[in-house]
């Protein structure tokens, strides 16, 4: 498959990108040049090969989600820069 400069001009006005006619001719030389390598890799035979979804083995490294004691209110109001006795104040975003 070979892009055209039409072909790149309609994707630039759907990205909304304004493009000179010297970047139109390199951006379709460029794009077909990353087409015919996509057709190229198409072309491998994977049968049998399983498809992953990272190359490693990934594995979580975080600690389970445990419930705990919850904070007292005076402990985690303890370092608001602004707060009344029920929570913090925050300047107002809405008339």
């Amino acid at each position: 498959m070979s892009l055209s400069n039409d072909d790149v001009a309609k994707v630039a006005l759907l990205a909304r990108l304004r493009v000179s006619p010297e970047e139109l001719a390199t951006f379709t030389g460029q794009l077909n040049s990353i087409v015919d390598y996509v057709a190229h890799l198409q072309e491998v035979d994977t049968e049998g090969v399983e498809p992953l979804a990272h190359g490693i083995d990934v594995r979580n490294v975080f600690r389970d989600d445990a419930r705990g004691e919850p904070l007292s209110r005076e402990d985690a109001l303890a370092n608001a820069p602004k707060r009344n006795a029920t929570g913090f104040l925050v300047p107002a975003v809405l008339e």
